[in-house]
């Protein structure tokens, strides 16, 4: 089949969305996002009839073609938010890298592939934008940049197995005219995320490791020199971002969901205000004998601000992490 020939199905009004990875992150935002839409309906302030099921590992093994075809044909999706994905923080990408690796490309393969056969109107999946080169000519990056030069070694299991999902998906684009997109978030954090200390990404890991020293009367020791920059955004804002993406019409192929440029924001700082949090900053420092990682990648949201609409605002750093610090206190599983 050409490229000329589109394989998706005529746009319907009532949209069936599945959503791989449902009880994520940003799964479990995506949710949040889509309730108080519903409660919207309920007053009649908009009126929608779309469908969402949120899945979780727990109903399909995505690592299984067969399984995978299985969710497909018992849904019958029109629309697919793919987040599945065997995610982790630094040390989880530098100590398993063949488990980040297949289960990555495994599960990648089954729903783009099963995607196509089933005719699904549109696909989002999710990629990070800790994929992107380590060593680039300038800043800001922007989503052209994704195959100029190799991934951090940090996680290049990980880095390699994503970039393999956006050719993936572009290869369905150009050759059968699929509306199959790929997104990259930046630093995500919010409620619902993995304080595990040693698989965790950083917020949240710092999160929990304050929660214990302060708990312990012991320092809050950060891993590295703290210098690292990164920027963050907060979970809820990722998932509006990320339901206009699905909605909107001829999106770009590859966007990056990310906060502006200037709110950039180095690790050390990030310490700091989990601290303040806790009112532990005077037994915070920082261990310098562990990695940094990637000192800074910097990213353009230019892009999918274009598509945002005019009332759109991202929650600050502050409110960022006092809700999320507020929800791990009032969660009975933050020991994990």
């Amino acid at each position: 089949m050409s490229n000329t020939e589109n394989h998706e199905n005529q746009p319907t009004k009532n949209k069936k969305i599945i959503v791989t990875g449902g009880y994520g992150l940003v799964g479990q935002a995506i949710q949040t996002i889509v309730q108080q839409q519903k409660q919207k309906n309920s007053l009649g302030l908009v009126e929608n009839q779309d469908a969402y099921l949120f899945l979780s590992s727990k109903d399909y093994d995505l690592t299984s073609m067969e399984q995978t075809q299985q969710l497909f044909q018992t849904h019958q999706p029109t629309h697919v938010i793919h987040l599945a994905a065997n995610v982790g923080g630094l040390f989880k990408n530098m100590n398993h890298k063949v488990d980040m690796l297949e289960k990555n490309l495994a599960i990648n393969y089954n729903v783009i592939k099963t995607a196509h056969e089933y005719k699904v109107q549109k696909l989002v999946a999710c990629l990070s934008t800790c994929i992107f080169p380590d060593a680039v000519p300038t800043y800001p990056i922007t989503e052209e940049m994704l195959h100029d030069g190799p991934p951090h070694p940090s996680n290049d299991a990980y880095a390699y197995a994503k970039r393999m999902l956006e050719i993936h998906c572009r290869a369905y684009r150009e050759n059968y005219g699929d509306n199959f997109v790929c997104v990259s978030p930046t630093n995500v954090y919010g409620p619902h995320d993995n304080f595990n200390l040693e698989d965790g990404h950083v917020l949240p890991a710092l999160i929990h490791k304050c929660f214990l020293a302060k708990e312990s009367n012991t320092d809050f020791v950060i891993r590295g020199t703290g210098k690292p920059m990164r920027q963050f955004i907060y979970s809820e804002d990722l998932a509006q971002m990320m339901l206009t993406v699905l909605f909107s019409q001829n999106t770009p192929g590859n966007l990056i969901l990310s906060s502006p440029e200037e709110s950039e924001i180095s690790i050390g700082e990030v310490a700091t205000q989990i601290a303040k949090c806790f009112d532990y900053e005077s037994r915070m420092r920082m261990d310098a004998s562990f990695s940094d990682g990637q000192f800074k990648k910097t990213v353009s949201n230019q892009k999918i601000m274009r598509i945002m609409p005019p009332t759109f605002q991202y929650t600050s750093m502050e409110d960022g992490i006092r809700k999320t610090v507020e929800w791990f206190l009032n969660t009975e599983n933050k020991r994990v």
